[in-house]
């Protein structure tokens, strides 16, 4: 490696590794992303519920003794007209059922609260209404045993999905593939905005304090922009790594104890999460194709952005020329969204060839199962893109790291491009 390039690299590196918001961000978000997914549990399990009374008026006289009351909700007989329980005030909401409140729900039922209703109420009071309706339209049948024989025929399917690629029985989880394809494209979307954009405000700092003038004296422009790049690529393979051990050590303990829960041999959509999160092949697989595409997504555009550092002198104006590197960014997030819901579609074939979109799409598409022939071609495309755009952009950068005072034009960059 040259001697130049090997310290840029080691500079870029250390640098940011040794600052205390690294350790601490490395540290606290993966604590965070663990607070986020238990604070609600913790939150529902410790909150006391807050009872409510609901007065009824039932002019059908039918519906009211079918409502069922819950831990939180009363239902009571009110006894008065509206009005006169409109202004009693001892009762959290008013339940109005109407003559035809079995024939015409939608006309005759109405309720009436002191401001809006949480949507749990709202839907337990909905829920009880509709039970009780369907049940006088039932009897109206006149069929003996008829609620014995519905549920009887009642069919509560939960169904167990195997991978027809693999001789042994191997459950799936569609579910799990959504969720994994999900959190993977956003920290790849996350990673290659905040560090592409920390390569570019490194540059416009040393920029605009004369720095880089006396270090391309002793090392080449090109070797200088490659060297930022690579030393903030290996500040996030660092962090990505830690946070990956940090998930394997927590799904070590994690998946055992699930898989030895009574419930995870009945419920069998459990126990396709934990097969599919037990698959050591698969989980790794996903790890490693993972890093190929963030690294190849990350020096793609890294480039465009060390680019766009070296053509201004302020992030002012430099935020203005952003937008030619994160709209594609967020246009690949928005097409892995729909790549998530149809994986095996044409569409989500060629945005996973397309080096703009592919880092996204393709993680999106990876827990699904892709063809290996399609993971190595998106690569292949991908790499030699970024080779392609590095060279590119390296003409690009070797001028405006020079260019003072003077907001570059798009014909600008492109004739600096052209320089030999």
């Amino acid at each position: 490696m040259n001697s130049g390039l090997g310290i840029v690299i080691a500079r870029e590196y250390l640098e940011r590794v040794k600052r205390k918001s690294f350790i601490i961000s490395t540290i606290l978000v993966p604590i965070l992303m663990v607070a986020l997914m238990v604070a609600p549990a913790l939150i529902m399990a410790f909150s006391e519920p807050e009872s409510k009374t609901i007065a009824v008026i039932d002019d059908t006289g039918r519906i009211l003794p079918r409502l069922e009351n819950s831990s939180e909700i009363s239902f009571v007989d009110a006894n008065m007209p509206l009005e006169a329980a409109r202004e009693d005030g001892q009762f959290d909401a008013i339940l109005v059922l109407g003559n035809a409140s079995v024939e015409r729900p939608g006309e005759s039922v109405k309720l009436f609260s002191h401001g809006p209703l949480t949507m749990s109420t709202d839907s337990y009071v909905t829920s009880q209404v509709e039970d009780a309706i369907e049940s006088i339209r039932l009897e109206a049948y006149n069929i003996s045993d008829l609620d014995k024989i519905l549920e009887e025929v009642h069919v509560d399917l939960s169904l167990t999905v195997l991978d027809i690629d693999k001789e042994e029985d191997s459950a799936t989880s569609s579910a799990l593939s959504y969720m994994l394809g999900l959190i993977m494209d956003m920290m790849l979307y996350m990673f290659i905005l905040i560090y592409g954009q920390m390569v570019m405000t490194s540059i416009i700092e040393e920029k605009s304090n004369r720095v880089l003038e006396l270090v391309v004296s002793s090392v080449k422009p090109s070797s200088l922009m490659l060297g930022k790049i690579i030393g903030v690529g290996l500040v996030a393979m660092t962090q990505i790594v830690i946070w990956l051990g940090i998930i394997a050590i927590a799904s070590a303990w994690l998946v055992p104890f699930l898989a030895a829960m009574p419930a995870a041999s009945s419920e069998p959509a459990l126990m396709g999460v934990l097969a599919q999160l037990s698959d050591t092949g698969y989980m790794v697989s996903l790890v490693i194709y993972m890093l190929l595409f963030f690294i190849g997504g990350y020096f793609f555009y890294s480039a465009i952005f060390a680019a766009i550092g070296s053509a201004v002198d302020n992030i002012q104006d430099a935020s203005q020329l952003t937008s030619v590197a994160t709209v594609p960014v967020i246009l690949g997030i928005v097409a892995s969204m729909a790549a998530i819901n149809n994986p095996s579609s044409s569409m989500a074939f060629w945005l996973s060839i397309v080096p703009f979109t592919s880092p996204m799409t393709m993680m999106a598409r990876l827990p699904f199962g892709v063809p290996t022939w399609e993971i190595l071609t998106s690569l292949a495309v991908l790499y030699a893109s970024f080779l392609l755009l590095i060279w590119l952009c390296a003409k690009i950068y070797r001028v405006g790291i020079f260019m003072y005072g003077k907001k570059p034009t798009l014909a600008e960059l492109i004739r600096w491009a052209k320089y030999k």
